[in-house]
């Protein structure tokens, strides 16, 4: 559920929003933990077929966006992020169950994701049914050369 005063409208994107994702991502996603996409890598995957784009627009202004494919009856939940300055604010959930519906519309019976193991985000996964099946160790490369495992979950779409 929404706790934020205002709508939050949820739209399809592409890959004319991609400023405002990477602009997202710039503010969201610390650098010392390395999970950042380039520019680049988001194009690329947006250009495979079953990938897709969704944003959470609040006040006409991209909140957080979420990047996601589906293949055959598997899907998975790439990245996920709403603006540090919105957070707790029911955005990354909205986001999420979007997701999550489109998945199922494309056929989807599963979703997976990956998440590093501290990331604040495991507690919205987990609310939403996702459960740990896996787990990658020192995965994620920060800035620094630190390592940072990563957390497979997943959660039946029926």
């Amino acid at each position: 559920m929404s706790t934020a005063p205002w709508p939050i409208e949820i739209v399809r994107g592409d890959a004319a929003d991609l400023r405002a994702v990477n602009a997202i991502m710039g503010e969201a996603f610390e650098p010392r933990y390395g999970e950042a996409w380039t520019p680049s890598q988001c194009l690329g995957m947006l250009a495979l077929p079953g990938a897709w784009l969704t944003l959470a627009r609040v006040d006409e202004r991209v909140a957080g966006f979420a990047l996601a494919r589906a293949v055959l009856d598997e899907s998975e939940l790439l990245l996920l992020a709403t603006c540090p300055t919105l957070r707790r604010r029911g955005i990354g959930g909205v986001l999420l169950r979007s997701v999550i519906a489109d998945a199922r519309i494309r056929g989807a019976t599963m979703m997976h994701l990956e998440v590093r193991a501290n990331n604040d985000a495991v507690a919205l996964y987990q609310g939403e049914g996702f459960r740990k099946i896996g787990e990658r160790r020192d995965y994620y490369r920060g800035n620094d050369g630190k390592l940072f495992d990563a957390h497979t979950f997943s959660k039946m779409l029926d």
